[in-house]
């Protein structure tokens, strides 16, 4: 299973590499996997665009899941991820950070944290805990395709987050009253919007540090607080059977989220290293990059050029402190 896994990944690395690079182009000097989430994308250019400013290489960001981005991480094909979200890849990171050694996270991390959030409207429904969806009375309210079960949006369908929200929503029990949606974000938060709008009744998968919050008046829902003991996780990647295996009818422990980088780079680009060991993103400037592309719908790219020039002192500091 893992070497068929290794090959699946290989395989995806390859493909996202045709899908960015025309023929005859030379590699760059890093790749950087991009996100599929607003502040990664924009992060993982922000460091692009700063690492070429500062040191003269070339990076590459590519968009990619968190399972080929740590496979090549691994195997030295990507050299950076820009948010490696805590606890969702515990995982992860026992394999490749504490045991194999071959990927590091930066000390400096993000706080942050997960749960479920809903709009005012559905709070000013009676919703305001997590037990209150396993009540159908109550999640009819969500129920937009008349099949008489409330539907949820719980994340994109490549999020490790999705896995543990289903998980979690079997251990709570309200995968039996309302149906998972699985999405993109883009389009999760556009139901948001319109829901928002229209004065609707909407409850959904969510994270902070995010835009969403800067935009709406959204209610999270209280839920018992995080016990190691109840929280008992096995990912997709790792059994075919995670989910019948995995528990957790508990809150989120306290999250965070760090920069990941190829500890190859130690010995490859010492200065690129150092220099990630220093990045220190905060809440607040990842709401911004949140808003910025998610909102203002402005190009990661475009995006990430601003943003190193109006903070050029700061990278600067990263570069040559």
């Amino acid at each position: 299973m893992a070497d068929t896994m290794k090959s699946f990944c290989r395989i995806a690395l390859m493909a996202s590499w045709a899908a960015v690079a025309p023929a005859g182009a030379h590699a760059a000097d890093l790749v950087i996997a991009m996100p599929n989430w607003f502040s990664g994308q924009a992060s993982a250019n922000i460091l692009k665009v700063s690492l070429e400013k500062e040191f003269g290489v070339t990076a590459d960001a590519v968009e990619m899941g968190t399972l080929i981005a740590f496979a090549g991480l691994d195997s030295g094909t990507v050299d950076i991820h820009p948010e490696v979200w805590l606890p969702n890849l515990d995982n992860l990171v026992k394999r490749y950070v504490t045991e194999a050694g071959t990927v590091a996270l930066s000390s400096i991390g993000v706080p942050a944290w997960q749960g479920i959030c809903e709009t005012r409207a559905a709070a000013d429904k009676g919703i305001r805990d997590i037990s209150d969806l396993n009540d159908p009375a109550k999640t009819a309210i969500f129920d937009t395709d008349g099949d008489g079960k409330g539907e949820i949006w719980i994340g994109a369908q490549t999020w490790s987050s999705t896995s543990i929200e289903r998980v979690r929503a079997n251990s709570y029990g309200y995968a039996r009253t309302m149906t998972l949606l699985e999405m993109p974000e883009d389009v999760g938060m556009a139901a948001v919007d319109a829901a928002e709008a229209t004065g609707t009744p909407l409850i959904f998968g969510c994270y902070a540090p995010h835009a969403v919050f800067k935009l709406h008046d959204i209610v999270r829902l209280t839920e018992p607080p995080y016990d190691p003991a109840k929280w008992n996780i096995v990912l997709p990647s790792e059994d075919p059977a995670w989910l019948s295996k995995s528990s957790a009818a508990v809150g989120w422990d306290t999250a965070r989220y760090h920069i990941a980088y190829a500890t190859s780079l130690r010995s490859k680009y010492p200065q690129v290293a150092q220099f990630l060991e220093r990045v220190d993103f905060t809440p607040e400037e990842a709401t911004e990059m949140s808003y910025a592309l998610q909102v203002e719908h402005q190009d990661p790219y475009a995006f990430a050029r601003q943003w190193v020039a109006a903070n050029e002192a700061r990278v600067r500091g990263w570069a040559r402190p």
